[in-house]
């Protein structure tokens, strides 16, 4: 994880496929308003050219720790 001395870092979509473990497509729908996997809660990408957009590293890693503190949350309500 990321320290606040550390710079920023951008990650493009093959670094966030390796971090979330979620595919290509998976990304573009969760990112997508138009998608029925829409989620609003994922972190928003932004352009980084023409063609390129990335994702601060910061922004995932939260998102990834509040998808699993909700995760644990649902598996101790189940009792499990």
């Amino acid at each position: 994880m990321s320290n606040q001395n550390s710079p920023v870092q951008i990650l493009r979509i093959k670094d966030v496929i390796a971090v979330t473990g979620l595919s290509r497509s998976s990304i573009y729908n969760k990112i997508s308003p138009k998608s029925i996997y829409y989620d609003k809660s994922f972190p928003k990408s932004f352009k980084l050219g023409e063609r390129a957009i990335g994702w601060l590293e910061g922004d995932i890693e939260q998102w990834i720790l509040e998808t699993s503190k909700c995760f644990h949350t649902v598996e101790n309500v189940n009792g499990n």
